[in-house]
């Protein structure tokens, strides 16, 4: 097992954990006023949900964005190092093109599809407790037994799209920042100051979201939509028999358009911002530090 496979799947589950409570803030907004609340409860009950909520839809994407981390960073790493064979370790790129940067983050983004299309759609599903389901487990099943494997995928074109130009500026931006801030010292394969990999995370994770954020409203209303059943088939059928159907992308896009206007695709992106900022920074500093001590024992990730 490769260095960088074990590095971005550890610190991509500690930034899930560190962003969920912002990220279920972000995924409200974008859902605009489709937001369930709760009934009052006792005191201590109280106290126990405030904490719960904490974690709320983390499940799914602790253990598919660790995945996911790990089949971006991997792809990344090998699809650069086929582009520039040059480079002898996947966190030291002074010197590289950054437009094959870009392109290669753009390939690790479209390599996650797999995996980021069910789990942003049951840890968005769980965060607003779509159909009353408040779990991550409930979630699962509930879509597996309505829709089968492919309800899984609904948003999955969307996901795609947004990964893939999204981790494309993720990664250039994370490079072009780090690049500005070692400028100053000679020696461009120096190590980064912890604080020079924080900020450059931090930046990567600001630029992302805001690059992508109008798909990912578009997504996240996509994913979190209740199904619609056909009013010709449900008398005949019962309604739980019904074909229920979904709006595409382009239609919810066109809604959100005419009821909100421009604004409307960049709901929840000041919160997101903050969370993308905390998040990424740790993230990187994480992935990096894993990187020097994993190296020597596992291999370098991109060779």
């Amino acid at each position: 097992m490769s260095a960088d496979f074990c590095a971005s799947y550890a610190s991509g589950a500690v930034g899930i954990c560190i962003g969920n409570r912002l990220d279920i803030v972000k995924t409200e907004l974008q859902a605009g006023n489709r937001i369930f609340t709760s009934p009052a409860l006792p005191a201590q009950e109280a106290r126990f949900k405030r904490f719960s909520n904490l974690f709320r839809g983390a499940a799914a994407p602790i253990l598919g964005y660790g995945a996911l981390n790990s089949i971006l960073f991997v792809t990344y790493n090998r699809s650069l190092k086929t582009m520039e064979p040059s480079i002898f370790d996947p966190t030291k790129l002074a010197g590289v093109d950054l437009g094959k940067i870009w392109l290669a983050g753009a390939v690790g983004g479209l390599a996650c599809w797999v995996v980021s299309a069910p789990s942003e759609l049951i840890k968005c599903r769980t965060q607003l407790k779509v159909d009353g389901r408040a779990s991550t487990y409930g979630t699962l099943v509930n879509v597996l037994k309505q829709q089968g494997i492919r309800g899984l995928y609904l948003g999955g074109t969307i996901t795609s799209i947004r990964d893939s130009f999204g981790y494309a500026w993720y990664f250039w931006s994370y490079e072009l920042s780090k690049r500005i801030l070692l400028s100053r010292q000679p020696d461009p394969f120096a190590e980064p100051k912890a604080y020079d990999v924080l900020i450059a995370g931090g930046i990567a994770g600001v630029v992302t979201w805001a690059s992508v954020f109008p798909l990912d409203v578009v997504k996240t209303r996509v994913q979190t939509q209740s199904q619609v059943i056909d009013a010709a088939t449900a008398p005949l059928l019962g309604q739980e028999q019904a074909r229920g159907t979904q709006k595409t992308s382009f239609q919810i896009a066109r809604d959100i358009a005419r009821a909100e206007g421009i604004a409307g695709f960049y709901r929840g992106l000041g919160v997101c911002s903050l969370r993308a900022f905390i998040v990424n920074a740790v993230q990187w500093y994480l992935y990096e530090e894993a990187m020097k001590m994993l190296s020597p024992m596992l291999g370098k990730g991109a060779g």
